[in-house]
C-alpha cells in the first residue's frame, strides 16, 4: 500500500486547509485511516483517526472542532478538513493507515502504511 499526501501550504493565521490522502495497492485489509503530525525534534502527535467502515471517528483534544476527519472509500482516501488554523499547527502531516483493527486508535504504532507527510504553514 502506498499512500500520498497532499494539500499543505501556507496559509494565515484563522485560515482553513484541506489535506487528502490517496492510497494505492491492496486496501481491503485497511481498517483505520489518520492524520499525524510532527514537528522537528518533537514526538509524533495523533490528529485524527476515522474508521474505514463504520465512520466513527477519534480525535486529538486539542483539534476538536476545528479538524474534521472524513473519507471517500471508493476512492481509498481520507481527508483533514482544517479550520481555525493557528501558528501552533505548523509542522508536517502524515496520514496512515491501519490494519489491526477497527479500533480509530491514537496509536502510531498500530498503523502499518504512512504516506510521505504534506507541510502546514500557518503565519501569524
Amino acid at each position: 500500500v502506498q499512500l500520498q499526501a497532499s494539500g499543505g501550504g501556507l496559509v494565515q493565521a484563522g485560515g482553513s486547509l484541506r489535506l487528502s490522502c490517496a492510497a494505492s495497492g491492496p486496501t481491503s485489509s485497511t481498517y483505520t485511516m489518520g492524520w499525524f503530525r510532527q514537528a522537528p525534534g518533537k514526538e509524533r502527535e495523533f490528529v485524527a483517526a476515522i474508521d474505514r467502515r463504520s465512520g466513527n471517528t477519534n480525535y486529538a483534544d486539542s483539534m476538536k472542532g476545528r479538524f474534521t476527519i472524513s473519507r471517500d472509500n471508493p476512492k481509498n482516501s481520507v481527508f483533514l478538513q482544517m479550520n481555525s488554523l493557528k501558528p501552533g499547527d505548523t509542522t508536517v502531516y502524515y496520514c496512515a493507515f491501519d490494519t489491526s483493527g477497527p479500533y480509530a486508535s491514537r496509536d502510531q504504532y498500530r498503523y502499518d502504511y504512512w504516506g510521505q507527510g504534506t507541510l502546514v504553514t500557518v503565519s501569524s
